[in-house]
């Protein structure tokens, strides 16, 4: 007879377990038991039958899988926990015993500290890793760089934050890895292509004053903090070394007093760039001193080495020529393949890139000097600009310290953002259509600008840096209404692209009337309309489809039909439909009349196909159907906005042109 299994012990229930059991089996608190799940990347699992992983209670649980819990057993973080719940208890008796002395005796002494290199090195065994997981970490620090401090947001916390944020900061700059940026209402997103290609994507919020929202929890939000700056740490680390930089840079706390943003920090190189102490310095120096002497007998056998390289050169190259021949390309001939997809319909394949192509963008702004009105974000200005080539930006002295030049009337500027309208009209709106010959003097005072000097405002370099090159600066002249600033992910053709042409489709009657009702001279529109005689309908061809519309009988019917259904509804107990239900059924109906025969013999085989679908890919094709008609819907709808707006545009033109003739 075999042995009878036992409920409970195979299958769902031995392989999750409730979060009570959890936190027993481990003996620690419900807090520690968070910050542990979260420093070890443990997150909750649905199992497929709750029933049956619960034991046969039916009650909302949350589960995690039993090994998981069981690898938690052996950490050493858990231990600290515990220490640390030792060290509190001591710690209060002598709070309680009024001993302040042996109180701090205690927190200096004896407080554990919580280690999380072994856990960084575990979740990510290999660099590339890291950097796969950055995104988050980012976009977490700089919104903890942005908020004030208060009881559950500690100094040193905000502090460390805003600190790793510029050493970023720095490493994007120094390598020349930033490649997109983009203006959003969350904040301002950027893209850098970091560690030999990898894209790590961040949200940096606007610099506005932040109301600390008291519903978030921040336990939760400071523990995902604690082990992202240890990552952002490792990261950065290793980043710097790759680039031949000291890890972490020298901070200058004074410039950072006075507002000196990234120029708070110094790069400093490895090796012969002068990281040596004084000690060093001197043996340095006599190392070479020593090298010195020794260059004379150098010197002597310096010919006869340099002949006996060059007649082996000679060799080599005469050698090599033959293999290049026989395999019929050469080093100059060397080319980067682009692969084409098989469809039309399939999706683009990313194309490998040189590094000349790539870093063409890095020196964008290479030639130019930029000043940075006041009214304009300085922080993410100068991370752009830098990151292009820009080495030369000035700035008002409000704006803080560290700039290239606080005198806006410097020649040497070539470009100036500004994010107001001009204070005076130019030269050339003024008088009688034509303008006054003004001198370079009085410029400044008349037009509030100087000559020879772009101006432009601030959305001007995001676009430039998503389209890889110095754009036209006319469009973005102060006060001019901006061309649409787009995202550089969103591929072309999805969705709405309002730099595209709308086709021309007739407007709905409603949108008839608010344009006319917008327009100045509407009325002499209707006035003329009114005049005219209405012309003749056309004679349908014998190409147009003929439409079978739905007599009186057939409606009344229809409608005696579904009162019958509502009250067949009503005696079975079931829920009638709801009138939107209705009268999405009518719409559909309606729709289906309008069609001609092709059209209905294709709708009649889709219902047909999705009959003989499996329940399962019935549902996803539905999901599928409805989401893309979501997305038409709305993009359909910006259409209609747009086109509003310019009729509304149109409108007004001319009214003002009737005015002045």
């Amino acid at each position: 007879m075999a042995k009878i299994k036992k409920k409970g012990v195979s299958g769902n229930a031995k392989n999750f377990i409730t979060r009570t059991q959890a936190v027993r089996k481990l003996q620690v608190s419900l807090p520690d038991f968070r910050r542990l799940c979260i420093f070890k990347g443990i997150y909750p699992r649905e199992p497929r039958n709750k029933k049956k992983a619960n034991k046969g209670s039916t009650q909302s649980t949350t589960f995690y899988y039993t090994k998981d819990i069981q690898y938690l057993l052996h950490e050493p973080v858990l231990q600290k926990f515990r220490d640390h719940k030792a060290f509190a208890k001591k710690l209060q008796k002598a709070l309680g015993r009024g001993d302040f002395s042996d109180a701090k005796r205690l927190e200096t002494t004896q407080k554990p500290v919580i280690r999380l290199d072994h856990i960084v090195k575990e979740r990510y065994p290999t660099f590339t890793d890291a950097l796969r997981d950055l995104d988050d970490a980012l976009s977490m620090i700089h919104l903890f760089a942005s908020l004030p401090t208060n009881e559950n947001l500690p100094p040193a916390t905000v502090a460390n934050c805003a600190r790793l944020v510029k050493e970023w900061a720095h490493y994007v700059i120094r390598a020349g890895a930033l490649r997109k940026s983009f203006l959003s209402i969350k904040g301002i997103y950027y893209q850098a292509e970091v560690g030999g290609g990898q894209e790590v994507l961040w949200l940096v919020p606007y610099s506005f004053a932040q109301n600390v929202p008291v519903d978030v929890d921040f336990r939760i939000m400071h523990t995902f903090v604690e082990f992202y700056t240890t990552l952002v740490g490792f990261v950065l680390f290793r980043l710097y070394a790759i680039e031949g930089l000291v890890y972490p840079p020298r901070f200058d706390k004074d410039a950072d007093e006075n507002a000196g943003g990234l120029g708070a920090f110094t790069i400093e190189s490895r090796g012969a760039a002068g990281l040596f102490t004084t000690g060093d310095q001197e043996k340095k120096r006599a190392e070479e001193a020593g090298e010195q002497k020794d260059v004379s007998k150098q010197m002597a056998t310096l010919g006869a080495k340099i002949a006996s390289l060059t007649n082996e050169d000679s060799a080599a190259s005469t050698t090599a020529e033959p293999e290049q021949e026989e395999g019929g390309t050469s080093r100059e001939d060397l080319t980067i393949d682009t692969f084409t997809p098989a469809a039309s319909s399939s999706d683009p394949l990313p194309q490998p890139t040189s590094s000349q192509t790539t870093s063409t963008s890095t020196t964008l702004f290479l030639n130019t000097t930029f000043y940075l009105s006041r009214e304009t974000p300085r922080e993410p200005l100068e991370f752009l600009l830098r990151s292009l080539g820009c080495k030369r930006i000035g700035w008002d002295a409000v704006l803080g310290a560290g700039a290239y030049t606080e005198d806006p009337s410097d020649i040497s500027i070539t470009h100036q953002v500004v994010d107001r309208p001009p204070t005076f009209p130019p030269p050339s709106a003024a008088g009688n259509g034509s303008a006054p010959s003004v001198t370079p003097s009085t410029a400044t005072a008349t037009t509030g600008r100087v000559p020879g000097r772009i101006y432009v405002q601030p959305q001007y370099v995001w676009d430039c840096i998503n389209a890889g090159r110095l754009l036209p600066p006319g469009e973005y002249a102060p006060g001019a209404l901006l061309p649409p600033h787009l995202s550089p992910w969103v591929k072309p053709g999805e969705g709405y692209d309002p730099t595209a042409a709308l086709p021309d489709v007739e407007h709905s009657e409603g949108e008839e009337e608010e344009a006319v009702e917008d327009s100045d001279n509407g009325m002499q529109e209707d006035l003329a309309s009114e005049s005219e005689p209405e012309p003749a309908p056309a004679p349908p061809t014998a190409t147009a489809p003929i439409e079978d519309e739905p007599s009186e009988e057939e409606e009344e019917e229809e409608e005696e039909s579904e009162y019958q259904r509502e009250l067949a509804a009503e005696a079975a107990g079931t829920k009638p439909p709801t009138p939107s239900e209705q009268a999405m059924k009518k719409q559909k109906k309606k729709n289906k009349a309008k069609m001609t025969r092709q059209q209905r013999e294709e709708e009649d085989q889709k219902e047909m196909k999705k009959v003989m679908m499996s329940r399962r890919k019935r549902k996803l094709y539905e999901k599928m159907v409805y989401s893309n008609a979501k997305k038409e819907g709305e993009v359909e709808g910006l259409k209609r906005k747009r086109r509003k707006l310019e009729g509304r545009s149109k409108g007004k033109k001319g009214g003002r042109g009737g005015e002045e003739v």
